[in-house]
């Protein structure tokens, strides 16, 4: 496999990667206010990605891709309002255990990588175009 090849392949996992990371951070953010349908119950939580490495013998590469999405285990937070139907006997809401400041960064961090992954597909591409001009 010739590197130009090679640098798509890389770029594409990347692509794919963070494009799957920013349907999860969207998510979180579209849930950062939802609570719990039932008096007492638990409201949305919060989800997470993590990567691994994909190594491509065939190709001689290393590429990223999605290794699991989980929920994050941490505690809700919990706001008195009896008059909410979520509220449990003590009058209390569990809120998710979303932090929009948090999903907001993780967005933008997202957003940078995948920008950059297309850049280098993009420029991989047209490094693949000027070689076939100059063998013509």
């Amino acid at each position: 496999m010739d590197s130009l090849s090679s640098i798509a392949k890389i770029a594409s996992s990347g692509l794919r990667a963070q494009g799957e990371r920013m349907r999860v951070v969207s998510e979180n953010v579209a849930n950062a206010n939802s609570t719990s349908n039932e008096p007492g119950g638990d409201p949305y939580r919060r989800k997470t990605v993590s990567f691994s490495e994909l190594i491509d013998e065939g190709a001689g590469i290393s590429k990223v891709e999605v290794a699991d999405i989980s929920r994050d285990m941490t505690d809700f937070t919990v706001r008195y309002e009896p008059a909410h139907p979520a509220a449990d006997n003590n009058g209390y809401v569990k809120l998710p255990n979303v932090n929009p400041l948090i999903e907001m960064t993780n967005m933008r961090e997202a957003s940078r990588s995948y920008e950059a992954n297309l850049s280098m597909l993009e420029n991989a591409r047209s490094m693949k175009s000027r070689l076939i001009d100059m063998l013509e």
